[in-house]
């Protein structure tokens, strides 16, 4: 073997133990790729929000909605019906965590809420994706507590508190799928969107009065949607660490009318003149239109005085800040 040849094997063989601990399989295994959320109802209120926050976090973000692409490009769209259960499934492969944002409106929630419950739960299992689901207090009834926790029970009072209450209990007992439920009030955002806050109370403003739908002595609880978005993907990322089915109260604001009038006014820079709400009208109005009258049969949220205990969140989360509703409301506002 002549010179060359040696210094070529001894070369190749050194270079080799040289290369092999830092070889690519060993290289790719060590990078993390995001967590993938699929958001359904995409083009919803909550929705939209949680594509915003998930996407701020770092997740790779996925929103399914019927009509496609209504947002940012950094996020993969498609275009579904959530009622077809094979298309849903299809979806939601891949994904580690389903944000269920899906709110029909009111005089369908019994015909889709449960073909809808079974499809996403379907898709969760089928996917091993956890569920987390952005709540409401309907289940608790006409007759709730002043103070709403976790362990508060549940007796509903109208069609669509026990509809939600039959949905929770669904994936309660889905086996094999973890579900995460984080329970507020009404929200306050920055879009208009048609809520209570933007569609009636402060819609003239500028005009210099409000419109209040209840009592202004009476506690009401009120949620900054970009802060409820942002700690449901906080939650999961602590998803893991939870039991396969959790709730969380989301404290938000606990706000009496007036409250909430004076904030506005002072936002605004505007003395205010407060007007009532006819809930005789919207009961008229729901003898021919059904929305309406399922508006009408929430009425008593705004003279049963209520608050969302977020003690077990906080407890959680206890570097999680939250909006001060004084800013939200501005911002609301503006």
């Amino acid at each position: 073997m002549n010179i060359w040849m040696t210094y070529y094997i001894t070369t190749e063989r050194n270079l080799n133990d040289y290369i092999e601990p830092i070889a690519p399989y060993n290289i790719w295994k060590e990078i993390e790729m995001p967590d993938t959320v699929m958001v359904l109802g995409a083009n919803g209120r909550f929705g939209r929000a949680a594509c915003e926050a998930f996407l701020t976090a770092g997740w790779r973000v996925r929103c399914f909605a019927r009509s496609g692409a209504a947002g940012s490009s950094a996020v993969e769209w498609i275009a579904g019906d959530v009622l077809d259960a094979q298309a849903l499934a299809d979806a939601a492969r891949g994904s580690d965590v389903i944000v269920n944002a899906l709110n029909p409106p009111y005089s369908q929630w019994r015909r889709d809420l449960p073909r809808l419950t079974a499809n996403v739960i379907g898709a969760a299992k089928s996917s091993g994706a956890t569920v987390i689901i952005p709540s409401n207090v309907y289940h608790y009834g006409a007759q709730m507590p002043a103070r709403l926790a976790e362990n508060t029970s549940t007796a509903p009072t109208t069609r669509k508190g026990r509809l939600r209450a039959e949905m929770e209990r669904a994936y309660a007992d889905a086996e094999g799928v973890r579900t995460i439920i984080l329970r507020a009030g009404d929200f306050i955002e920055r879009q208009k969107t048609g809520n209570w806050f933007d569609s009636y109370i402060a819609t003239y403003v500028a005009k210099g009065r409000v419109m209040y739908p209840g009592p202004l002595d009476r506690l009401y609880a009120w949620a900054y949607l970009p802060d409820m978005a942002r700690a449901m993907a906080v939650l999961a990322e602590k998803r893991t660490d939870l039991d396969r089915f959790e709730e969380f109260g989301f404290a938000g604001y606990a706000l009496t009318g007036r409250m909430l009038v004076d904030v506005i006014a002072w936002s605004a820079g505007l003395k205010l003149k407060v007007k009532g709400f006819s809930w005789t009208m919207v009961r008229l109005l729901g003898l021919a239109w059904p929305q309406m009258r399922e508006v009408a049969e929430m009425s008593y949220l705004w003279r049963r005085p209520h608050a969302i205990d977020g003690a077990k969140l906080a407890a959680l989360l206890p570097d999680f800040w939250v909006t001060p509703y004084e800013a939200a409301i501005a911002e609301a506002l503006a």
